[in-house]
C-alpha cells in the first residue's frame, strides 16, 4: 500500500489535479491523502476546501497558515508561515510520495518545508516558462526540491532535464488537466448560468492575474483595461473570474467590482466556479480573454480561442488558438473584433495527450 500525499493550495491547481486524484481514488494499493492549504482557506478566495469536501477524494489534511494581504510584504510574510504550519505537520505525518502541482509561492514554501525531512515528492507541470511572474523562479526551485517529474510537454521535459542532468526520472504525460476535460460529461451551460445568475446570450470569459515580474505595470493594466471595457461597444456579456491573491491581485478585483457597479448589465462576477462548471463555461464561450494559463493549455481542446494579454504567460508554448496582445485599449479591442470572426477552433492542442493520469499512476507504482 502506498501512502500518498496531494499538496492543494489553490481552486487552480486542485482542478488540474483531479482526474488523477480519481485514478488515486480508484486504485486499491493507493492510501490517498489531500493536504489542504493557502487560498482554499481564505474567505477571499471563497473557502474552496469546501468543495474538496464535497468531492470527498481520500482523507482531507487542512494545514492553516496563510493570512490575507496581496502587498509583497504580505507574500513574504504568507510564505513564512506557511513553512512553519508545515515544519509542524511534517513532524506528525510521513508518506511514500508527495504530489506538488506548479508555480505559486505559497506551493514552493510547502515544498521547501519537506526538503529537511526528507520526504519524496512528485512535481507536475515543471520546467514551464512564465517570464511575466516570478513563479518562474518558484516552479524551478519545486523542481529541484522533485524526485519524479512529470511535464505537459517534450520541450518542458528537456528543460528540467537541462537543471537536473541524468535524471532518471523525468516524463512528459501531457497537461493532466485536458484528460478529465470530456465535454460529454460535463453540466450543461444552463445549469451552470441559473447558479451563478449569469444572462442569458454570448459571453467573453475573463480572467486577470498580476503581472508579478515589473508589479508596478499592473496600475496602467488597470487603466487600459478600464477604458478597454469603458468604450466597447458589444452585444458580448463579460463574465468574470475574479483574480487570486498574488501581489497586486486585489487591483484587478477593485476593476471589475467598479465596473460591475457602473455597468451591471454587462458583467457577472463570479469568485469560484469549481472545475466543471468552469469548463462548461469554457466551452460555451465565445472566446477567453485574460492572462491567465487556461487559455494557453486548455482552451484549444474546448475548442475556443484564447486572447492572451500581456506578458505573465510569456515563455510557454502555444497552440493555434492563442491570440497575443498588450494592455493597450485600442490593440484589445481589435483582438476582440478579429477573434470574435474566427468563430470556433478546430486545431491541434499542442499539451494533449492520453490518459495521462493513468499514465502517473503507473509510473509512480513502477518507480516506488
Amino acid at each position: 500500500m502506498m501512502k500518498i500525499g496531494v499538496l492543494t493550495s489553490s481552486r487552480a491547481d486542485y482542478g488540474i489535479y483531479t482526474p488523477l486524484l480519481k485514478h488515486l481514488q480508484a486504485d486499491e494499493e493507493v492510501d490517498l491523502h489531500i493536504i489542504v492549504f493557502g487560498m482554499h482557506l481564505t474567505k477571499s478566495q471563497g473557502m474552496t476546501i469546501n468543495l474538496i469536501e464535497k468531492d470527498g477524494f481520500g482523507q482531507i489534511h487542512s494545514v492553516v497558515g496563510l493570512s490575507e494581504g496581496d502587498t509583497a510584504s504580505d507574500i513574504v510574510r504568507q510564505y513564512g508561515e506557511t513553512v512553519v504550519a508545515f515544519s509542524e505537520y511534517w513532524k506528525l505525518h510521513s508518506f511514500d510520495l508527495v504530489f506538488t502541482l506548479g508555480d505559486r509561492f505559497e506551493m514552493n514554501a510547502a515544498v521547501q518545508s519537506t526538503i529537511p525531512f526528507g520526504i519524496k515528492l512528485a512535481h507536475l507541470h515543471g520546467g514551464e516558462k512564465t517570464l511575466g511572474a516570478i513563479d518562474e523562479i518558484y516552479r524551478h526551485q519545486i523542481t529541484l526540491a522533485s524526485a519524479i517529474h512529470f511535464t505537459s510537454t517534450e520541450e518542458y521535459a528537456q528543460k528540467v532535464r537541462s537543471l537536473l542532468p541524468d535524471h532518471p526520472h523525468v516524463y512528459d504525460v501531457g497537461a493532466l488537466s485536458l484528460d478529465g476535460l470530456n465535454l460529454r460529461d460535463l453540466p450543461s451551460w444552463y445549469e451552470v448560468r441559473e447558479q451563478f445568475a449569469i444572462p442569458e446570450g454570448k459571453f467573453v470569459l475573463i480572467t486577470f492575474h498580476p503581472e508579478t515580474v515589473n508589479a508596478e505595470s499592473n496600475h496602467e493594466h488597470i487603466r487600459q483595461l478600464k477604458v478597454f471595457f469603458t468604450n466597447t461597444v458589444t452585444d458580448l456579456h463579460f463574465v468574470v473570474t475574479m483574480a487570486n491573491s498574488d501581489a497586486m491581485g486585489q487591483l484587478y478585483r477593485d476593476l471589475f467590482e467598479q465596473l460591475k457597479g457602473e455597468m451591471p448589465d454587462r458583467f457577472s462576477l463570479v469568485e469560484t466556479f469549481g472545475r466543471d462548471n468552469y469548463y462548461a463555461a469554457m466551452v460555451s464561450s465565445e472566446m477567453l480573454l485574460g492572462n491567465t494559463s487556461s487559455g494557453i493549455i486548455e482552451a484549444a481542446s474546448a475548442g475556443v480561442y484564447a486572447i492572451n494579454v500581456g506578458n505573465r504567460q510569456d515563455g510557454r508554448t502555444r497552440s493555434n488558438n492563442v491570440v497575443d496582445v498588450a494592455f493597450d485599449a485600442i490593440e484589445l479591442g481589435k483582438a476582440l473584433q478579429k477573434v470574435r470572426s474566427l468563430g470556433r477552433y478546430t486545431g491541434a492542442n499542442k499539451y494533449k495527450k492520453d490518459d495521462t493520469a493513468k499514465r502517473i499512476v503507473e509510473i509512480i507504482k513502477s518507480a516506488k
